[in-house]
């Protein structure tokens, strides 16, 4: 069974950073994606980035230049270094972990980006 634990939301002003943390355990085996989604209140669940054990990563657009994503392959963890934070990347991130074909999903962690 996998299990996927996050930490490191919380509140921000305005051109701060904050770094999410997704540990992963369980059967993970292999090549496999980790990235992070979001859902702000009343929008759809967004990608924001993701990356693989082969090291691809990839970025949704309003993000790119502010946010680094980048896995630990030894720990099964996967980062979100977000910089630059604005207002409207206020959501809940979720982690995720897409391997042998099923996707599995963590509990959602808040981040709220206000003076």
């Amino acid at each position: 069974q996998v299990q996927l634990v996050e930490s490191g939301g919380g509140l921000v002003q305005p051109g701060g950073s904050l770094r999410l943390s997704c540990a992963g355990s369980g059967s993970i085996f292999g090549i496999y994606t980790m990235g992070w989604s979001r859902q702000a209140p009343g929008k759809q669940r967004e990608l924001v980035a993701a990356t693989n054990s082969a090291g691809s990563t990839n970025y949704a657009d309003s993000v790119k230049g502010r946010f680094a994503v980048s896995l630990d392959n030894a720990k099964t963890t996967v980062y979100l270094q977000m910089n630059s934070l604005k207002p409207e990347d206020t959501a809940v991130y979720y982690c995720y972990l897409h391997v042998t074909a099923r996707y599995y999903w963590g509990q959602g962690i808040q981040v709220t980006v206000s003076s």
